[in-house]
């Protein structure tokens, strides 16, 4: 307060944070009068002053911030310091606040606006009475008259009426204050400039609105039926005003009304009759939606930043109000639509395009707006049925599908493929639609951004029409020849579609294929001439990747094959339980393309990149051609286990899953040859040195030491335990360790969890009498053990919800356990292993009378029980 020079104004924001601290640690125990010693120091020193708000606003984040997850020992602490303050200090507070506004309200604005900030962050948790009377509301409202402090006292205000309270005195505090406001000349909102001004009173009239809504729908539970209707009338004499704020042509003040404006429909949805009045203003809400859906000349569709994306947020906002509307008067909002898309549609070449674009918009929304299931727009509801059909009609003959605006193409083949059940009733359309998607106004459009979101939109016109699409199948295959194209990287020639685009392209054609009526032979000869192509260039390229030196170079050939192979994967997506590669002829085609594709695992260069390529399409040619792929994958496991790293291996444990869930028995000998070279393959990464706090090599011995378990669960749950078993007594033993380990040492619950299924398993099949010789040793050395010293660790966390899956199942491996050995099993636990732990008797005797219980639950809630109440009972 001294110095010659204010400090800078971080360091006043990090003295402020360290009194706040200081004061929440002490306030209780130490320092009662912290507040009393600050204001003695302070008096009205501007710079004491502006420091004493800095720190009050720093003590107000401490101990109410919403952003901060307290625990649950300072959420106490919060409470009972705000206690303490409320009986012993805050009407001083109060008063200091009071004095600080009185003194500098004309002199200094900097000090003033910090106080009324002040005062709206603390009367969210003080007694409101000490604020919201006649002396502070005044000074509130006289500083709405000064154009510096207006823009605080306005949000100072929104605070105050935020406030919760008793219905009927909030809103006599709401009406009150809007007379003031109104007889200054506040509602008056043509007349204000300040746009930054009237963004805050718009959120101070949201408030007051939603606050008089909360009144009403409280008077209504409690039946005070007087007042609910003082209450209603209170609410609809601020709708013009809302209105003309929701109106506005700046959006920011028009957004912050939204809230009231919505739950005043609310409102009107649960009254049974609307009188002329309600009517009109649901159809003003309606007609100032759809004005504030519209782009303006400045929105930059090319570029979009962040005003752009600000626009986008706000119309979300703007469609909830619609969904609202037609929950108010669906009747009303069809008729309304119609009116604003049929007349712009009649003129759309002389129409601007935000005009034709928002007509559209409309019908568009009008689909979620008017919910029906599984799209059923067309039947049912007569009249609406037929207007939307009129519609619909319109947007696909006016020929708007032409417009020379990125926006209005989009929003057209948006509404076409959101309607496509249209196309059932008038298939005589499909067509048209069909040509505006492969010609220069989609598929071939001069904007990249639409051509990529109608290659999407197309695929998905295409599959849901696929019975409609029979007589048209073979031009529009030939019309996408060129879209088909895979386009190497040494020509140069920037295709139409990014590789991404082209997947859908893809699956397209694959869909049209296979859904088509034509017999087996006709479709077999169609997808050979869709994958042929593939295939050839995909020889090519492969060719030239061998003898590639330039590393750039590589990484662009390996980037076209593996989106080669992308392709020929993504068409067999078109095949389903109904028209599978069989029944359509085609198996010999994706042979051929396994044959094509499998050499690139031996490619010693880019083997990241081909690697995960093929294996995604041996995933998919495992679901496609059933055992026909069986004769593939021993050479392609061979070469993915060449030189591995942690991810590698990884991603190719799944595959031997999928293979193994799926064939079984079939291939077992297959398992059996490969089991301990991929086993060798994952121990090796395993027990590679990293460097001790490299964190992204630990997560991924972590992740692959899941993945090896995982493969561990699927050999033993697919009744293929024989393949462990005949490994040869050491190594089966090595497996068993591993798996004892990761129930055990590792602090990774998925991990656990998965360990003690594969031993429950294993005791289930090998724990009998006639187990594998000495199976039965390891059951009590080792397994039994484990059952108890996982839980026993302090890393074994029950909060975590991974965990009391874990203990689950270590809780069914004990049970498993003690079936599969009997009385032989609770002697073992009663006279050696539980004593060996210095366990006392009486609770020994607790936990075999709980193992012993036929119902499993019993067991799995004692263990739970026993491992939170005290680690060390056990």
């Amino acid at each position: 307060m001294l110095n010659p020079q204010p400090e800078k104004t971080f360091i006043r924001n990090k003295a402020a944070q360290v009194f706040a601290l200081l004061f929440v640690t002490e306030y209780l125990t130490k320092w009662p009068k912290f507040f009393f010693d600050i204001l003695s120091v302070v008096d009205l020193n501007p710079r004491g002053v502006d420091l004493y708000l800095r720190i009050l606003m720093a003590i107000d984040s401490e101990l109410v911030d919403r952003d901060v997850v307290h625990t649950s020992e300072e959420a106490r602490r919060n409470t009972l310091i705000k206690d303490t303050m409320r009986e012993q200090c805050i009407p001083n507070l109060v008063e200091s606040w009071y004095q600080i506004l009185q003194n500098y309200q004309y002199t200094n604005s900097e000090v003033t606006c910090q106080c009324l900030e002040v005062v709206g962050a603390y009367v969210s948790w003080i007694d409101l009475s000490l604020i919201a009377n006649d002396r502070f509301i005044n000074m509130l409202l006289g500083h709405m008259s000064i154009e510096v402090l207006r823009e605080e006292a306005c949000d100072c205000l929104f605070e105050i009426v935020n406030k919760g309270m008793d219905p009927v005195d909030k809103m006599k505090l709401v009406e009150s204050l809007c007379q003031v406001l109104q007889s200054a000349g506040f509602f008056s909102i043509d007349q204000e400039e300040d746009v930054d001004f009237l963004a805050r009173f718009s959120k101070l009239v949201n408030g007051m609105g939603q606050s008089l809504i909360v009144s009403w729908t409280k008077l209504i539970k409690s039946g005070d039926i007087k007042n609910a209707q003082e209450a209603l009338q209170a609410i609809e004499t601020k709708v013009a005003l809302m209105l003309q704020l929701l109106i506005h042509e700046d959006d920011d003040i028009s957004s912050n009304i939204i809230g009231f404006c919505y739950d005043y429909l609310h409102i009107l949805k649960q009254l049974t009759v609307l009188s002329d009045q309600q009517k009109a203003n649901v159809e003003a809400i309606m007609l100032a939606v759809m004005k504030k859906l519209t782009y303006d000349e400045e929105y930059n569709f090319e570029n979009e930043g962040e005003d752009e994306a600000m626009f986008v947020e706000y119309r979300k906002q703007l469609k909830l109000l619609l969904d609202r509307l037609a929950q108010v008067s669906p009747e009303l909002l069809l008729a309304s639509v119609r009116r604003v898309f049929s007349s712009t549609l009649q003129n759309w070449q002389t129409t601007r395009f935000m005009e034709v674009e928002v007509a559209i918009r409309l019908l568009y929304m009008l689909a979620e707006a008017l919910p029906v299931s599984h799209g059923a727009h067309f039947s049912g509801d007569v009249s609406k049925a037929s207007a939307l059909q009129d519609m619909m009609r319109t947007l696909v003959t006016s020929g708007v599908s032409a417009y020379q605006h990125t926006s209005v193409t989009l929003e057209f083949f948006e509404t076409v493929v959101r309607y496509e059940k249209f196309f059932t009733v008038e298939p005589q359309h499909i067509p048209g639609v069909l040509m505006a998607f492969l010609d220069h106004r989609g598929l071939r459009h001069s904007s990249a951004k639409v051509r990529s979101r109608t290659a999407y939109l197309f695929s998905r016109f295409v599959k849901s029409l696929n019975k409609q699409m029979n007589p048209f199948i073979e031009d529009i295959l030939n019309r996408i020849q060129d879209l088909l194209e895979l386009s190497p990287p040494e020509n140069g020639y920037q295709s139409l579609l990014s590789s991404d685009d082209q997947l859908f392209i893809y699956e397209t054609a694959g869909v049209l294929i296979v859904n088509s009526e034509y017999p087996a032979e006709r479709k077999q000869a169609l997808m050979r001439n869709l994958l042929t192509p593939l295939m050839e260039k995909f020889k090519i390229l492969l060719e030239k990747l061998m003898m590639a030196q330039d590393e750039e170079r590589q990484a662009c050939l390996a980037d076209c094959l593996n989106h080669a192979v992308g392709f020929a994967s993504r068409t067999s997506k078109a095949f389903s339980n109904k028209q599978t590669v069989k029944q359509c002829g085609c198996s010999e085609v994706y042979l051929d393309c396994l044959q094509t594709f499998l050499p690139a695992l031996s490619c010693p260069l880019q083997k990241d990149i081909l690697r995960s390529g093929v294996r995604t399409f041996l995933h998919r040619m495992i679901i496609c051609l059933e055992e026909e792929v069986l004769p593939f994958i021993p050479s392609a496991s061979e070469h993915m286990l060449k030189d591995c790293e942690a991810k590698d291996l990884q991603e190719f444990i799944p595959l031997i899953n999928q293979i193994t869930a799926k064939f079984k028995i079939q291939v077992s000998p297959f398992l059996q040859q490969m089991f301990m070279p991929l086993l060798h393959a994952i121990f090796e990464v395993l027990l590679r040195p990293a460097e001790e706090n490299d964190q992204s090599a630990a997560l991924e011995k972590q992740m692959l030491r899941r993945s090896y378990f995982a493969f561990l669960q699927t050999v033993t749950g697919s009744g293929m335990s024989e393949v462990i078993a005949n490994q040869g007594a050491e190594n089966v033993e090595r497996v068993l360790v591993t798996v004892i380990q990761g129930a055990v040492e590792y602090p990774d619950p998925i991990a656990q969890k998965t360990c003690f299924i594969i031993l429950s398993k294993l005791v289930e099949l090998w724990g009998g009498k006639d187990g594998p010789v000495g199976f039965a040793d390891f059951v009590y050395k080792h397994i039994v053990p484990a059952c108890f010293l996982a839980p026993l660790k302090q890393t074994f966390d029950l909060a975590d919800a991974q965990t009391v899956l874990a203990l689950s199942e270590c809780a069914v491996t004990l049970k498993t356990i003690h079936l599969k050995r009997g009385p032989e099993c609770v002697q073992y636990l009663q006279q050696e292993y539980l004593p060996s732990l210095q366990v006392a008797p009486e609770i020994i005797q607790e936990f075999c009378q709980a193992l012993q219980q036929p119902d499993a639950k019993v067991f799995k809630n004692y263990l739970k029980v026993s491992v939170t109440a005290d680690r060390s009972t056990l």
